[in-house]
């Protein structure tokens, strides 16, 4: 065995002793369920700027796809090894069969850069980009409290502003050294954006009586994927029970595929998403998707096969999730609970005041499953007035009642809301089951 085999084989050693760490973790059953919705609430809002954490309960959803062996080509080692004690996140990333073959074709920019003050460091190890994605490779040592993950993270252009994207961020993943963090950061490019030239990654505390700052500055170099983005022409129309759904094309990058399409307005059902969605190879291999943006118009997200294109490419998925569109709205009764409109069976179950903000019970049929929760676009009291409903948490029963779930809605400086309230459905845990399939002409 040669000196460079014994070499592989120990960093294959390595890798899948992480993998068993990640396997061994618990993993709450609402995980990609909490991607899913915040990914798409982040990307409605198109304010000055799209951004999203993914929560510790989120960090799973990053886990559960890892299966499988790990095998080592000299570029992944080369990148291991450019990225000391990153194991973890290699780990975590091999799923996405795309980021793995854009790192075998030498992808990653290196950075290696450190901010490191009041006993912590922040060190931006890496990256991988191109036109619509971004991927952030770092690590952080001495973080006070890691489990309660105390930060907000700020990504900055060349002159200081933030940048306009949408981005998961997961709680820091475990290490055999209990002092470092390793952890990356997952930016989606809508339209209004791409990458800069010159990129600030900032951590603050959120702790009032600290001023802590790490901020990481380095240049992007935007020439390793240039000119790599292909367009592929679609322009078929599904119909799933009864919907419409126009597949206009598929633009494939190295980090991502991306998938646009179009939902008919004149459905009778808002379409929230499609679900168990997969493109499948003639050779019956899987490339999953992860997250959509957009509303009727929208943008599905898959992993890339840029540097593997198949012969023939098929969409499969097996219904969607989606109410009736006089479903949507409905009102309810602080005082009496009463809802009136709204889907069957939604039921308000309690409500309690946090500080400035009011939380809201309600008691759903079914479980969260399939990346759709009940979430709200916004709340109007009876002067008119908008509330935002920046999140939803969730858990299984009503009562002993396993066969529901309590979302509990946080409706953003609603302490003082009594009466009758209208709300608006952005989501909602309704599953049809309608299984269809469409052909992708990889090379039209």
């Amino acid at each position: 065995m040669t000196d460079e085999q014994k070499s592989f084989d120990a960093l294959e050693e390595r890798l899948n002793a992480r993998k068993t760490e990640y396997e061994t973790m618990p993993v709450p059953d609402a995980a990609s369920q909490a991607v899913q919705a915040g990914i798409r609430q982040a990307a409605r809002k198109r304010k000055s700027r799209l951004r999203w954490y993914m929560s510790s309960i989120s960090a799973a959803a990053l886990i559960l796809l890892f299966t499988g062996c790990i095998r080592v080509s000299p570029a992944f080692a080369s990148f291991v090894e450019q990225l000391p004690g990153m194991e973890g996140i290699v780990s975590m990333i091999r799923q996405d069969k795309g980021l793995m073959m854009a790192i075998d074709q030498s992808l990653l920019q290196k950075v290696g850069v450190t901010d490191e003050h009041d006993g912590t460091s922040l060190t931006v190890e890496g990256i991988i980009t191109d036109e619509s994605r971004m991927v952030i490779f770092y690590t952080m040592k001495g973080m006070k409290e890691p489990q309660k993950f105390n930060y907000d993270i700020d990504l900055l252009d060349e002159n200081g502003k933030d940048l306009p994207v949408a981005f998961t961020h997961s709680y820091p993943t475990p290490s055999p050294d209990e002092n470092v963090n390793e952890n990356m950061i997952d930016v989606i490019f809508t339209d209004e954006a791409s990458p800069p030239e010159k990129l600030s990654v900032v951590f603050k505390s959120r702790d009032t009586t600290r001023a802590e700052k790490w901020k990481i500055t380095f240049p992007v170099d935007k020439n390793l994927t240039k000119g790599m983005k292909k367009v592929i022409p679609v322009n078929q129309t599904l119909t799933v029970d009864g919907q419409r759904i126009d597949v206009k094309q598929a633009t494939l990058y190295p980090t991502r595929l991306v998938l646009d399409v179009n939902f008919d307005p004149k459905n009778t059902k808002k379409v929230f998403g499609l679900s168990d969605l997969q493109l499948v190879d003639e050779q019956g291999r899987a490339w999953r998707t992860d997250t959509s943006t957009g509303e009727d118009e929208r943008s599905i997200y898959f992993e890339s096969m840029y540097f593997s294109i198949p012969k023939k490419l098929t969409l499969q998925g097996s219904g969607f999730s989606g109410l009736d569109k006089d479903e949507l709205d409905f009102t309810l009764n602080l005082n009496s609970h009463r809802i009136t409109g709204g889907p069957p069976g939604l039921k308000m179950v309690g409500s309690k005041v946090e500080g400035k903000d009011l939380i809201i019970d309600f008691s759903v049929a079914g479980r969260m499953e399939g990346g759709f929760v009940l979430t709200f676009r916004e709340v109007t009291d009876s002067a008119g007035k908008s509330y935002e409903v920046p999140g939803s948490s969730w858990s299984s029963g009503d009562g002993t009642d396993d066969s529901h779930t309590i979302v509990s809605s946080t409706i953003q400086n609603g302490a003082n809301l009594k009466g009758e309230v209208k709300m608006n459905i952005s989501t909602y845990p309704m599953k049809v089951k309608s299984p269809f399939s469409l052909d992708i002409p990889v090379n039209p």
